[in-house]
């Protein structure tokens, strides 16, 4: 069997000028710094990210956007980031604020192939600008559409070679959605295990859906 196991430096030639890519992680927290550093030395521009927030300006994501490497955000949360505002209103980088549960629906449903949802969440604000409506019962819908990335950055606790994971506490969170709605799936793991060591029910994410696991340092 072909492994899954391969280097940062083999990671970084994923990277490529114009991916859209999402990030795992809320506020930093399940965010793999290994892959976001090493995205940030490739020098690779232009880029769209998808994640729940823009961090701090030395944390997450936050190094990315302060040495303009990304071309627009699609994110619930800005406000931790002055340099993401400072961008945005100088128009130096786009960025899309949507609604943290829309968000992650939007990204399930990019995962599961399907067309969209239907929410409330929205209506008769700027959240609504330029999105289709339905009014089902009585009551206005908004047409969420899914999102999908080039390049999944997930972070998990343990990995076994075979791609299985399992994540710690609340860094699990948008990690699990992330690594199904994406062509490629990278996953920077604290620890790797052997193949037989993650019992059945402790597994979140299915080495089926994973492509590439980087090697942690202490196991080189």
């Amino acid at each position: 069997m072909k492994t899954k196991l391969i280097t940062l430096q083999n990671a970084a030639g994923f990277f490529r000028d114009g991916m859209t890519i999402m990030v795992g992680g809320f506020m930093g927290v399940g965010t793999p710094p290994r892959l976001v550093e090493a995205l940030l030395e490739s020098g690779v521009r232009d880029l769209t990210l998808i994640a729940n927030d823009t961090a701090f300006v030395d944390t997450g994501i936050g190094p990315l956007i302060v040495n303009g490497r990304v071309n627009k955000v699609i994110a619930s949360h800005i406000g931790t980031n002055p340099e993401t505002g400072r961008r945005m209103i100088a128009k130096e980088m786009e960025v899309q604020l949507v609604p943290q549960g829309t968000l992650i629906e939007q990204i399930r449903c990019g995962g599961a192939g399907l067309g969209g949802f239907l929410t409330p969440t929205g209506v008769g604000t700027i959240v609504e600008d330029g999105k289709q409506t339905l009014t089902l019962d009585g009551k206005t819908w908004l047409l969420e559409r899914p999102l999908r990335a080039d390049l999944a950055l997930i972070r998990a606790h343990r990995a076994d070679p075979l791609g299985n994971l399992t994540y710690q506490l609340s860094a699990r969170n948008f990690n699990p959605l992330i690594a199904l709605a994406a062509d490629i799936t990278l996953v920077e793991p604290d620890e790797l295990v052997e193949t037989g060591d993650l019992l059945p029910d402790q597994i979140v994410t299915p080495g089926a859906v994973i492509d590439h696991i980087v090697i942690p340092q202490e196991s080189k």
